[in-house]
């Protein structure tokens, strides 16, 4: 804490232990896949509107909750190539 009573930056401190190096490096690479999929998600809903769709809600759902990789990238593909989405 700080004299104001407010909590340091850690950013740039130089961690010394072998797990502390192991344990924020962890954290970093999950914070990436998840930044990477939440950019994935955006992709898609982004090419579905791009293309003129109007997104359901149940749809935009099931995109945003979706955490694997390999699926995001088949809901790219298929928000690329679909013709039209049901209910339109």
């Amino acid at each position: 804490m700080t004299e104001g009573g407010s909590p340091r930056s850690l950013a740039g401190y130089p961690w010394k232990s072998d797990f502390a190096r192991r344990y924020v490096a962890e954290g970093r690479q999950e914070g990436r896949q998840e930044g990477r999929q939440e950019g994935r998600q955006e992709d898609v809903l982004a090419v579905l509107e791009a293309r003129g769709f109007e997104v359901p809600a149940e749809l935009r759902q099931r995109v945003l909750e979706c955490r694997d990789s390999e699926e995001l990238d088949r809901w790219l593909r298929w928000a690329a190539t679909v013709q039209h989405l049901d209910g339109e």
